[in-house]
């Protein structure tokens, strides 16, 4: 993969992807009244204060560099769930928070895109860089989003999980946590080494595709 512009923006328009991503996270634990994450100084939308140097620099370099799909991640906003009135619905809120963030970015990146086709009249060709930025701050967000929601600890899918679960079932669930990292890379990058098939690939085709069509021009 050649490591052009068009890599270098997406590397750009992730760090404050992730940084609003993780903002709201901490942001819906304080409004449901855990301070956790403000007490530790989470609650900003200061990118150094979410910023983790491999998951979020050296780690999406080094896959660009390889040519794989660029993956990257923050550190996570610590919260303590038995501040919340009711656990399992705390952790759902505080879950999805991020995603939503992600899908909030994703439309404002569409208007920016939509934005490009009346700005070319004065812009000319200059007006495709905005095109770019818009598409690509959209597609950065989408995949970030529909990454997340896979229900698997530690991604915020999992806050999902427990909804439908018994209590006794509760903590062998929470314990798959210590697995979740090995399972994430089997699947980004042993199944389609080994086999040539991409669960990941497919899985955005039919999440992060779609809705890349229906907003963009």
């Amino acid at each position: 993969m050649r490591f052009d512009a068009e890599t270098i923006l997406w590397l750009v328009l992730l760090i404050p992807s992730i940084t609003f991503h993780e903002y709201m996270h901490a942001y819906a634990a304080y409004r449901l009244g855990d301070m956790t994450a403000k007490m530790a100084g989470r609650l900003t939308l200061n990118p150094i204060k979410h910023i983790d140097p491999f998951g979020t620099v050296l780690l999406p370099l080094l896959m660009a560099f390889a040519g794989g799909a660029i993956f990257g991640y923050a550190k996570p906003v610590p919260i303590n769930p038995n501040n919340f009135p009711d656990i399992r619905k705390g952790d759902l809120i505080t879950g999805i928070a991020g995603p939503s963030a992600n899908l909030v970015l994703a439309f404002v990146g569409a208007a920016i895109a939509w934005s490009a086709l009346p700005l070319s009249v004065f812009l000319g060709d200059a007006a495709g860089w905005v095109y770019l930025v818009g598409a690509m701050l959209t597609q950065t967000n989408l995949v970030l989003m529909f990454f997340n929601l896979i229900p698997l600890p530690p991604l915020d899918g999992s806050s999902i999980v427990p909804l439908f679960l018994p209590d006794s079932a509760l903590r062998g669930w929470y314990n798959l946590q210590r697995y979740s990292f090995a399972i994430l890379l089997v699947l980004l990058w042993l199944v389609p080494e080994v086999t040539g098939f991409s669960p990941l690939g497919v899985y955005f085709d039919y999440t992060v595709a779609p809705l890349m069509e229906l907003l963009l021009p």
